[in-house]
């Protein structure tokens, strides 16, 4: 019998459902009670009480504004929602934990980020899920799209065509293109890590990181922390350290080796991990506690895939100062959530055309900062529900984007 799953938007009676819509098999589940009928819609902001009000909004008023925009495009961002709203798309081939699972399935993780956008930021967001994996077809998709948004934020694809796809999308759109899976996930962690050093009187300069995963989030942290003045980082993939001398490597990871190991590692994860003062987990897999035993005395561990942390937090704690995870249920949760809201509705306040390091970095230290005198091995970055968060990080982006003059207000 299927499992009876209650609208939430309504009192519990049948509203027109068609049949076999119940949902799965299954005991009643709370997860599919919250989504059924989507977790978002359109609203009016202005009111339709009567005729004058339809006129304004809509006929023969809506026309005077619109002659003002074909006179003078800039206008849009004053007289329509271009100004506060994001593109979420995908293509549905990296979808959180579950891969490549499609277009239409990727829809509820959308709709989540679209609300997230909205709790966290006060920024809307549209999801938009594209039936096409071919990276120029999504290119010309979304610049096709582009007049109707004042951002876009790449999501859930699979790399290395990520990288692409971002990059293409800069060069031939004026407004900010931000991949968060790589960029939020990159700045989060920075964040943490400033924290780490500071509580434990060290410096960014004085560490060797190792990360495990060489996709979309392992460059991009890897990419920030060089930004940052980190003292060395090496990336491993499946096959080991991501090196100059591998003949295996996609365009993605001959770039990432070409600024990345100075020291000239080879050889496995755990080889690399032997002295090392961090770990940094974006690929799943298990490390062995012997190898995590090898790491430098108060090292950091940054264990983030999800469900299951690359090192168990309890076998973590036996060896480093400073714990994190990917997970709510655990103390120092690296979490996009405290990153991208914020720097999009800093780069929105500037009209900022593109996100730049710069303004990454920005971000990262004013999320480091909003911890201050909280400070502990269990708070070293604070909870996406800290009302400080999303200002401060778009408080400083948006003095970043103006000091890069990438601003355009």
């Amino acid at each position: 019998m299927a499992a009876e799953i209650l609208n939430p938007r309504t009192d519990g009676s049948e509203s027109g459902d068609s049949a076999g819509s119940e949902g799965p098999e299954s005991p009643v589940d709370p997860a599919f009670a919250l989504h059924r009928g989507g977790k978002m819609e359109v609203a009016a902001t202005v009111p339709l009480r009567n005729a004058d009000d339809l006129s304004l909004a809509y006929t023969p008023g809506v026309a005077r504004v619109c002659t003002a925009i074909a006179e003078k495009p800039e206008l849009v961002y004053d007289y329509t929602w271009k100004s506060q709203v994001v593109a979420v798309v995908t293509d549905g081939t990296a979808v959180l934990g579950l891969g490549d699972i499609g277009p239409e399935a990727s829809l509820p993780v959308m709709e989540g980020k679209a609300i997230l956008f909205k709790q966290f930021g006060g920024v809307d967001a549209v999801p938009i899920a594209l039936a096409t994996t071919d990276v120029d077809e999504i290119v010309e998709t979304v610049v096709r799209l582009a007049p109707s948004f004042g951002g876009v934020n790449l999501e859930d694809i699979s790399a290395p065509r990520c990288f692409e796809i971002e990059r293409k999308l800069q060069e031939r759109l004026d407004i900010p293109v931000f991949h968060d899976d790589q960029h939020g996930t990159a700045v989060v962690t920075l964040a943490a890590l400033r924290n780490a050093v500071r509580l434990t009187g060290r410096t960014l300069g004085e560490l060797r990181a190792v990360i495990s995963g060489a996709g979309a989030a392992g460059v991009a942290i890897a990419k920030i922390l060089v930004e940052a003045g980190i003292g060395d980082v090496a990336v491993t993939d499946r096959k080991g350290v991501v090196h100059a001398g591998r003949d295996d490597l996609n365009s993605a990871k001959r770039e990432l080796a070409s600024y990345t190991n100075r020291t000239g590692l080879t050889g496995s994860l755990e080889e690399a991990l032997q002295g090392a003062d961090v770990f940094i987990g974006v690929s799943g897999g298990t490390v062995r506690e012997e190898a995590v035993a090898g790491m430098a005395k108060g090292c950091f561990i940054f264990a983030m895939a999800n469900p299951t942390p690359e090192i168990h937090p309890d076998v973590a704690h036996r060896y480093a100062a400073v714990v994190a995870t990917g997970r709510s249920d655990y103390p120092n949760q690296i979490n996009n959530v405290l990153a991208f809201p914020g720097i999009f509705s800093g780069a929105f306040q500037v009209r900022a055309s593109r996100i730049t390091e710069g303004m990454k970095i920005a971000a990262a230290e004013a999320l480091a900062a909003v911890v201050d005198g909280d400070l502990s091995a269990d708070r070293v970055i604070p909870s996406p529900f800290d009302e400080r968060v999303a200002p401060a990080v778009a408080a400083a982006v948006a003095a970043a984007a103006r000091a890069e003059g990438v601003a355009r207000r």
